[in-house]
Order: structure tokens, then C-alpha cells, then sequence
């Protein structure tokens, strides 16, 4: 390829930015960012957020490369065949090669009265319409929190840190991807902060009104402000564009993160789904997909094989409120093991992963190719047995659920 090569990468959070700024490694390639957001959204801190601690935005300048231009705006429609963005203001942009990398944010509830009365926060919209209404209810108003993955649990604390009346439903596990001993651990966090937290089978909510919460086993909560953090879903522009997706709506890939219909197209993040078999959606997953996707547009430019994916690096990291936190720690599998950090250095060491995405990305902007986490030993090959596994139709240990965590 003669000239310089377009690259338009959609969605500007830690996969795109990432993405965007390893482009930049090759002066012949110019990169367009497509991100409806002025700024960027620092998502592991939108229950912060809810809870006035942090606005969970951080400027375009502070982790955006220079030579990147940004668009501000959203891509209504892919349009394959022509290489083009076709965006909702009618605008367009051509390109050589596509990032799709428009991420994550609440999945329809599907409950009776959750879309008209709870309070989704997967999104920085979504948060900042909460907070005002936090702030202005008294201390004593019954808060329940629907969802016990990271962003349930992170919100609980948060808001019963604060002294509110907070009831957490978990519909199942609390912490599903935690170990039995960090489960204790936070469970035992979040009675001391005066949460309740309800779980097992009959917590599952089957209805929610503007004054409460119904459960399956026949409970009503009392409930002036209710928060939705039950399930994640996928922004369905890989669908409306004609392309070929797993049931969720996530773009599929080969292991090069090459879409399957077509090889200009690249996907990373959330909205990846590599060979069917998507990873954890996890913000310690998009930023190697965000590399990962860049690396095979710059191999396939320099005429080369782009490599497999692979990842091999993973934990949870949790804060439970602004004094205390959990690290906990997983093998190769993305399967938590007993080894887990708590109380005030699971607090800092969960600050210090939320300083260092940002990092990554602000290093990766001023140094292109300076990431290497992606390129970690031994994750190939569990992904070669995962697949293995997959096809012989055999249920393997590391294949994981979709859902969101830090």
C-alpha cells in the first residue's frame, strides 16, 4: 500500500485510545477517533461518581495522542463494501482500515418497571442524572442496589460509606467472580459500612415501582432510589451495519481480532468477540485488545502475519468505598484462586490500578509501542485449548460470562 493509510477507530475508550495511539507508531497512517464524548470516561470511577468523589472524566489531551484527530459524534451505520463511516449527522468518513471498539453499557433490564424506576450508571450520562438525586434525598431514604458483579458491589459501599440506608440484591451470588475467601471478605466490609447485602436464588428482582423492589421469593423493599447495575450489553451498530456477530451483538473475530466478513474491519474490547469465545468484559481486557488490534493493522500493513491473541494476565479489583478495596488475584484461566489483598491495601492498590490505565494509555500516546501487556507468555496456548475445548463442545474452566469489572 502506497500513501498514507486511513485508520477510523470507533469508540473512544480504553480499547479505542489505546488503539488510536499505537496507530500513531507509523507516520504514513492517519488516525480518526470517533467518540461521541468530548472527553474521555474513566468508567471504573463512575460510582464515584454517583457518590461525589470523582467526576470519572479525564481530558482527550491527557491520553489521546496529538497526531490523533478527534471526531466528536456517533457512527449510525458501517458501510463495508464503500469503507465508510456513515455518522448519525449524516456526515462520513472513509477508511482503509476500521478499530471497532464502541464498548459497553446497560443491558435492556427486561424487568417489569426497571426502565421506567431504576437508575442504570454504565454510562457517564447514566451516572451523572443519578448523582443529583443521591445528593438531594436524605440520609435515611432506602437505597437498594440491584447486581452484585464489581460496579453492584462498588456502589453499595460507596453510598453506605456515606451513612445511607443501602440494601444490596445480589439475585445470586455476591461477587460471582470472586473466591469463597475475598467473598467473605467483602461481604464482611460491607455489614460494617451497615449494608445489607440479600442473596441466593430468591433475591432475583421480578418487579420494581417507584417506592420499591419486588423479589422472586415474594419480599417488597421499601426503595426511594434504585440502582440498576444487573448486565451489560453491546451497542448494536455491528448489527445495524450487516456484520456478523455472537448473540450478544459483540463483532466476530478470528484470533487476530480480524472481523470475519471482512479483513479491514478489526474489533478490541467489549464489543470483540474473538472466535466466538469473548473475554471477560474488563477494562484489564481492552487495553491489550486495543494494542492487539493496532498490532494486527500495522502487521498486515508492514506485509506481515498479524499474531494470535493472547492474554494471560488477570485479577478484580474492587473498592469498598474510599477506605478499604480488594485485589483479588486469578490464574491464566481468568479463574479467581485464594490469593486475594483487602482492607486498606486492597484500597490502594485498587486506586493505583485505576491511576495506571490511565497511565498506560497517557504513556502509550508519548511513546507509541510502549505497551506490552498484550504480548505477556502463555496466553496463546490457553486460548488454543480453550478453543479446543469449545469445538469438541467440553466446558472448560476459563471460559467465562460476560460482565463488566475493573
Amino acid at each position: 500500500m502506497t500513501g498514507s493509510t486511513n485508520v477510523v477507530v470507533i469508540g473512544g475508550g480504553y480499547a479505542g485510545v489505546m488503539a488510536a495511539n499505537r496507530l500513531t507508531r507509523r507516520d504514513d497512517v492517519t488516525v480518526t477517533l470517533v467518540n461521541p464524548r468530548p472527553d474521555f470516561v474513566h468508567r471504573v470511577r463512575l460510582h464515584q461518581l454517583v457518590g461525589g468523589s470523582d467526576d470519572a472524566v479525564v481530558a482527550y489531551r491527557d491520553v489521546l495522542a496529538e497526531g490523533v484527530r478527534l471526531v466528536v459524534g456517533s457512527a449510525a451505520r458501517i458501510d463495508a463494501e464503500g469503507r465508510g463511516v456513515i455518522l448519525a449527522d449524516d456526515g462520513a468518513l472513509g477508511y482503509d482500515y476500521l478499530v471497532y471498539a464502541v464498548g459497553s453499557g446497560s443491558a435492556e433490564p427486561g424487568v417489569p418497571g426497571a426502565a421506567g424506576f431504576a437508575h442504570p450508571i454504565a454510562t457517564l450520562e447514566e451516572a451523572r442524572r443519578l448523582r443529583p438525586v443521591v445528593a438531594a434525598a436524605p440520609a435515611t431514604a432506602p437505597v437498594t442496589v440491584v447486581g452484585a458483579g464489581a460496579t453492584g458491589i462498588e456502589t453499595a459501599a460507596e453510598l453506605a460509606e456515606q451513612g445511607r440506608r443501602v440494601t444490596l440484591v445480589c439475585g445470586g451470588v455476591l461477587g460471582p467472580y470472586l473466591h469463597p475467601r475475598a467473598r467473605r471478605s467483602v461481604a464482611g466490609r460491607l455489614a460494617g459500612l451497615g449494608a445489607t447485602v440479600l442473596d441466593g436464588p430468591g433475591t432475583k428482582v421480578v418487579a420494581v415501582t417507584g417506592d420499591a423492589v419486588r423479589l422472586a421469593d415474594g419480599r417488597e423493599l421499601p426503595s426511594e432510589i434504585t440502582v440498576w447495575t444487573a448486565g451489560f450489553g453491546v451497542p448494536d451498530l455491528a448489527v445495524r451495519s450487516g456484520l456478523s456477530t455472537d448473540a450478544v451483538g459483540r463483532l466476530l473475530t478470528d484470533e487476530t481480532l480480524t472481523s470475519v466478513d471482512d479483513a479491514r474491519i478489526v474489533a478490541a474490547g467489549d464489543s470483540a468477540a474473538p472466535s466466538g469465545l469473548p473475554l471477560r468484559m474488563s477494562c484489564l481486557n481492552a487495553m491489550p485488545l486495543g494494542a492487539r488490534a493496532a498490532d494486527t493493522v500495522l502487521s498486515r500493513l508492514a506485509g506481515e502475519q498479524p499474531e494470535e491473541l493472547r492474554q494471560s494476565l488477570y485479577a478484580q479489583c474492587l473498592s469498598l468505598g474510599r477506605g478499604a478495596g480488594v485485589y483479588q488475584l486469578a490464574d491464566r484461566s481468568d479463574v479467581a484462586v485464594r490469593l486475594y489483598v483487602g482492607g486498606g491495601p486492597g484500597a490502594r492498590l485498587k486506586e493505583l490500578a485505576c491511576e495506571g490505565m490511565t497511565g498506560h494509555l497517557t504513556k502509550e500516546a508519548r511513546k507509541p509501542g510502549s505497551f506490552g501487556l498484550h504480548r505477556v507468555p502463555g496466553g496463546a496456548a490457553r486460548r488454543r485449548r480453550l478453543l479446543r475445548d469449545r469445538r469438541a463442545g467440553e466446558p472448560s474452566a476459563g471460559t467465562q460470562a460476560a460482565g463488566r469489572a475493573a
